[in-house]
């Protein structure tokens, strides 16, 4: 059991290899500090139980399907509660649940995580490790931003804006469909990110995912959202996670943003939407508009509420990267929409709670890989730093990728754009690539009964990618 020096250790403090190459020092770090392997393992685990989550839930089904018919049949001792009532819950089948739910991987692997420093570096390192050294910002900044921008008075001012420009075309679907997932993303750059992602997601759940598309059509328009949102916020610095992570090591501010990634950014989603919608242009032209609703949902809200929201909103992205004061600001929220309870929808804290679990055991793990990341992206030229980028955001959070970068010494101008440019094109191909894609497979999962598949969605985010891909390296 060792305890002594800094945890996670520092990368400048490993021993240069005497012979060249990235494999040498991953293998040389790998001996001068086990643990690295252990966690680097633990990791890949939990990236192999997303790609699991589906099917785990298919057996959850299975086993509250065989509880209740032996529930019918008779009710046998071991299926009564302690009052000898017959027991209607499947403990085996809500664990199995659990382990199902792609929100809950990470956090279930980081108590294996915390096992391992315990085991290879004693408890108080694992304790000063996840109290002190992770930092839980931005799942803490991910909830409150999910619960604000999903509430009534923002969604419909949203909804209002986008019928705007889905009436151009008709206001039926194929134009709600394709305001959304061209408006909706880039309004990402002054909302955030995960406020665009919840606004976005549940607008296409109302206006196209309710009509029931088919399989495919749903795969391609999910995954183009993940994509164009993860490109969408990188018109301005503060309001996407990778960007963030570099704006002010780097020095990139508003105007370098937008002149540097703005054009690639439209340009990417423009073509990738409207190539999607040539693809798929009889489908969604087929689809009925939904019949409108006499619900209290439709009733107008009052203006003065919808400033608070707005203001409540803006607060919180100027306080992104203070907790005590975001989190204050959403008490008072919290205050208010019950003193205006008539003109609000219930504030639903269980999607936004549950992805900031994800994201919170993401950062645990995340912030143990950069052993092996740091040499592999300091190792490549600008084309394969680009692809290596978008390739590792698959497997890793992108924000935690960019972040890494600015730890790489004598990073050029073109280098610098080329990993975070590559690290958002990347940003859609599975759902721990970007940290808004856990809130918007939370709100459109319920319309895939087996879940989402990491496939499909790799599948319907790849022609995107690509698109993206080519307008980064060639505009």
């Amino acid at each position: 059991m060792d305890t002594l020096g800094p945890f996670p250790r520092e990368l400048t403090s490993y021993a240069v290899p005497a012979e060249p190459g990235v494999t040498a020092v991953l293998w040389s770090r790998a001996q001068a500090e086990p643990f690295n392997a252990a966690a680097t393992l633990i990791f890949i685990l939990a990236v192999l139980h997303t790609f699991l989550a589906a099917r785990i839930r298919g057996w959850a089904r299975i086993v509250e399907e065989r509880h209740l018919a032996a529930l019918q049949l008779k009710a046998a001792p071991g299926d009564r509660d302690e009052d000898g009532r017959p027991d209607e819950v499947s403990f085996g089948g809500q664990v199995l649940h659990f382990f199902g739910e792609v929100e809950a991987v990470f956090g279930i692997w980081a108590v294996a995580l915390g096992g391992a420093i315990v085991w290879f570096k004693g408890l108080p390192t694992a304790v000063d490790y996840i109290g002190k050294t992770v930092n839980f910002t931005e799942p803490m900044f991910v909830v409150v931003i999910m619960a604000l921008a999903s509430t009534r008075p923002v969604l419909k001012l949203a909804e209002n804006l986008l019928r705007v420009a889905a009436s151009l075309g008709g206001g039926r679907p194929a134009a709600w469909w394709l305001a959304i997932l061209t408006i909706g993303p880039l309004m990402g750059s002054f909302i955030t990110e995960p406020g665009a992602m919840t606004i976005s997601a549940l607008l296409l759940g109302r206006q196209f995912f309710e009509l029931q598309p088919s399989s495919r059509l749903k795969y391609a328009t999910i995954g183009l959202l993940f994509v164009n949102i993860s490109v969408g916020g990188t018109l301005t610095h503060f309001a996407a996670p990778p960007v963030l992570m570099v704006a002010g090591a780097w020095g990139w501010d508003m105007a370098f943003m937008f002149t540097h990634f703005g054009r690639h950014a439209v340009t990417g989603i423009v073509v990738s939407n409207l190539l999607y919608l040539a693809a798929f242009r009889k489908e969604l032209l087929a689809l009925r508009a939904p019949q409108a609703s006499d619900e209290k949902g439709d009733e107008p809200v009052p203006h003065w509420v919808t400033a608070a929201h707005l203001a409540f909103l803006a607060f919180t992205v100027w306080m992104a990267h203070y907790p005590a004061l975001f989190v204050a600001g959403f008490l008072f929220f919290l205050a208010f929409a019950q003193a205006t309870a008539h003109h609000q929808s219930k504030v639903e804290l269980k999607g936004p709670l549950l992805v900031g679990f994800f994201l919170g055991g993401l950062v645990v793990h995340g912030g143990l890989q950069a052993w092996w990341i740091e040499p592999v992206l300091g190792s490549l030229g600008k084309a394969p730093l680009f692809v290596g980028a978008t390739i590792l955001t698959g497997f890793n959070d992108n924000a935690l990728i960019t972040y890494l970068a600015t730890l790489v010494p004598g990073f050029t101008d073109e280098l610098k754009f080329a990993v975070v440019a590559g690290a958002v094109t990347g940003g859609g191909l599975t759902v721990i690539a970007n940290a808004p894609n856990p809130a918007g497979q939370s709100i459109l999962g319920r319309f895939f009964p087996e879940g989402v598949s990491p496939l499909g969605l790799f599948l319907g985010a790849l022609v995107p990618t690509l698109v993206v891909s080519l307008s980064f390296m060639l505009l």
